[in-house]
């Protein structure tokens, strides 16, 4: 039976004292749900072979940051280890922060000269080459709790998004990617101390971009390159199948919505809805018990939903409504 959305009516009347909680479904981004592509199953094992990073890209929502948790799950490396790049990233941003407003707030208030250790914190890049060393070889406190005393470990690095950050940043890396090394200048030390990491615990890295920049040759010709293709109808029916699997979108309803999704991505639209879209209305008409195909009709719940999710500009929403409902 049809449920339907009814939390917030729109015409100041109270029906709740609060909403629901967010009831999320783990199955969406599971990372053992991930599929990658022969090319992709390539393109990492040659990454790891070679030791030297995996430059990803492909449209945003196509599974980039997503391949990197299933590397990460499928090496049986824990979670990984997460630097999302800004416009204000720095090289020594991927390795550790120092807080010298703290620093000198110490200094200050003891009238003596204060050691920078207390105020210095591995990131995730730092942290994953650390994690390659025997904690006797680097101080416990750079690295957070939960993960002290526990190596020499191997680590999934994700640098996520890295056109986002200054084009000097690629190119300021390449010795620490080379290296799997890098320095703590504020107390003059190397990680590791010997200038190498046991090739057994490199750390595995994955860096995507959406190609909004051009990244610097030198860089470029450090890693190796994959590209995401959006994926096809088959491929699309495989991950629904894998991330709804108690029955309810059946083969004929899995068909309906890669059709009717595939029809929405041939428009002329500003932003093409992309796969992580298409989960997210999925989900929607799963919990609601909504037929896909109830979206073709005009005015319906479902195709408030369909235009919700899978449009986002109001010029895009007129031509999903218009193609859905079109005789």
């Amino acid at each position: 039976m049809t449920k339907t959305l009814s939390w917030y009516q729109g015409n100041g009347t109270n029906v709740l004292k609060a909403p629901p909680p967010f009831e999320h479904n783990e199955n969406l981004d599971a990372a053992e749900h991930y599929i990658a592509s022969a090319r992709v199953r390539h393109a990492v094992n040659v990454a790891i072979a070679l030791g030297v990073p995996l430059l990803v890209t492909g449209d945003p929502g196509t599974g980039k940051t997503q391949l990197a948790w299933s590397v990460a799950h499928e090496l049986n490396a824990g979670e990984p280890l997460v630097f999302s790049a800004k416009t204000t990233s720095t090289a020594q941003d991927l390795f550790y922060q120092y807080d010298a407003l703290g620093h000198f707030r110490a200094a200050r208030l003891s009238n003596a000269e204060t050691s920078a250790w207390p105020y210095i914190n591995a990131e995730a890049f730092g942290i994953a080459i650390l994690r390659a060393l025997p904690p006797a070889e680097y101080r416990d406190q750079l690295l957070p709790p939960a993960l002290r005393g526990a190596g020499p470990a191997r680590s999934v690095v994700l640098i996520d998004e890295i056109d986002k950050a200054p084009r000097d940043l690629p190119n300021d890396i390449l010795r620490e990617i080379e290296t799997m090394s890098f320095v703590i200048r504020e107390v003059r030390e190397q990680f590791p101390a010997q200038g190498k990491v046991d090739k057994r615990f490199r750390p595995i890295v994955i860096i995507t971009s959406n190609s909004e920049k051009n990244l610097p040759d030198a860089f470029l010709r450090r890693c190796v390159f994959v590209h995401i293709a959006f994926p096809g109808a088959a491929q699309l029916e495989e991950i629904v199948k894998r991330r709804f699997a108690d029955g309810w979108l059946n083969k004929g309803r899995r068909s309906e919505a890669i059709a009717i999704f595939e029809r929405i991505r041939a428009l002329p639209l500003k932003k093409k809805p992309a796969t992580a879209e298409f989960l997210a209305w999925l989900h929607i008409l799963h919990e609601n018990g909504i037929e896909p195909r109830a979206a073709t009709v005009k005015d319906s719940e479902a195709l408030a939903h369909a235009t919700a999710i899978l449009a986002k500009d109001k010029d895009d929403v007129k031509q999903v409504m218009a193609a859905l409902t079109a005789s």
